[in-house]
């Protein structure tokens, strides 16, 4: 562990940890931007901005709910439940559950306990709530993995569900009141590109596995300087999104050099990226950036919007349902949380 002028950072190699299966959930309510601009539609008038062609911007044409009352552990819980049957893994081998959700059913006790309970784990199968943003899935995944390398568990699963109709409605309530300015508008129009979804990964140690897809080494950086550029509750999130657009990128930019000097990474080495889905612009400026080609990824911000920590494993089993990953692929995952922070990490597929 070392620590630099922008905070801890984090560099692991693994040796013996892979990644075993994945299990999602899609909610069944499609809600396309058109139909949320609609709602705006006097207030952008009044103010004399076109939240159309704001949202046209970030490329998020669709997103999904959930039905009316549907909770966080039932959807979670059965994202978990796929992504076991299909590790055909015993359930008594899983050391440890993991929930990174941003929702939350209750504040206590935690998402992770009812899901165990649901499960029906052992009482000896570690649970608990790990969060940090939309950065959350990929931290489940590497303090899980580190439990699986160092002989803590021989196994265990991480899972994340998100829930964006309330947020989504109550944003649109308080947008079409007369009081609102132009200041809050523009803060609050990135609500709109939030989606929903459940999906949940199982790790394993090499000796009970299949050892097909093993995790590689993970890196990670935090800039807290800039910690209330996206400031989030259940009910709103107030975004300034230049500002957190240009300290993201220049953050993934640290990161992506130690994952060079780490995994030797460069703009030809890696043979697909999943990265965070926030929208397009986003993705054009990372890739840019790196001098990454944009063949080798695979975007679900346009029918899914931006899923939160649910996004970057709700991607890679889409992308791996669509054969765009095949056996023997170099894959990066990349995430950027408001706080700030980034981690990557790499998979040998």
């Amino acid at each position: 562990m070392q620590q630099n002028r922008h905070g801890i950072r984090l560099t692991h190699v693994l040796h013996n940890v892979y990644l075993e299966s994945i299990g999602y959930e899609l909610p069944p309510y499609v809600v396309s931007s058109e139909a949320l601009v609609e709602q705006l539609e006097s207030t952008s008038q009044r103010l004399s901005i076109d939240a159309g062609s704001v949202l046209q911007a970030t490329g998020v044409e669709e997103r999904r709910f959930w039905a009316p009352g549907a909770t966080i552990v039932e959807t979670a819980t059965r994202a978990a439940r796929k992504a076991i049957e299909a590790s055909e893994l015993d359930p008594d081998l899983i050391g440890c559950v993991v929930n990174t959700s941003v929702c939350k059913d209750y504040l206590e006790p935690s998402m992770a306990s009812l899901i165990h309970g649901e499960l029906g784990l052992k009482p000896e199968c570690l649970n608990l709530d790990l969060g940090n943003a939309c950065l959350g899935f990929l931290n489940g995944i590497t303090f899980v993995a580190d439990l699986i390398e160092f002989g803590r568990i021989k196994a265990g699963i991480v899972v994340d569900a998100e829930s964006s109709r309330e947020v989504v409605e109550k944003t649109i309530e308080r947008l079409s009141r007369p009081e609102t300015d132009a200041e809050s508008f523009r803060l609050n129009l990135a609500t709109l590109t939030l989606g929903s979804g459940a999906v949940a990964v199982v790790l394993t140690h090499g000796d009970v596995g299949k050892k097909q897809h093993r995790i590689k080494g993970h890196v990670s950086l935090a800039d807290t300087v800039h910690r209330n550029l996206c400031l989030g509750t259940p009910q709103q999130m107030l975004v300034h999104a230049q500002e957190l657009l240009k300290a993201g990128l220049m953050l993934a930019r640290q990161t992506w050099g130690m994952g060079q000097k780490l995994m030797g990474w460069n703009s030809g080495s890696l043979d697909f990226i999943v990265g965070h889905q926030v929208g397009s612009r986003h993705f054009k400026k990372l890739f840019e950036m790196f001098g990454l080609d944009q063949s080798r990824t695979f975007v679900t911000y346009p029918f899914l919007g931006n899923v939160g920590p649910a996004s970057i494993p709700l991607t890679l089993a889409l992308a791996v349902e669509r054969g765009l990953i095949r056996p023997g692929y170099r894959l990066a995952l990349m995430g950027i949380g408001s706080g700030l922070n980034c981690l990557m990490m790499e998979i040998e597929w």
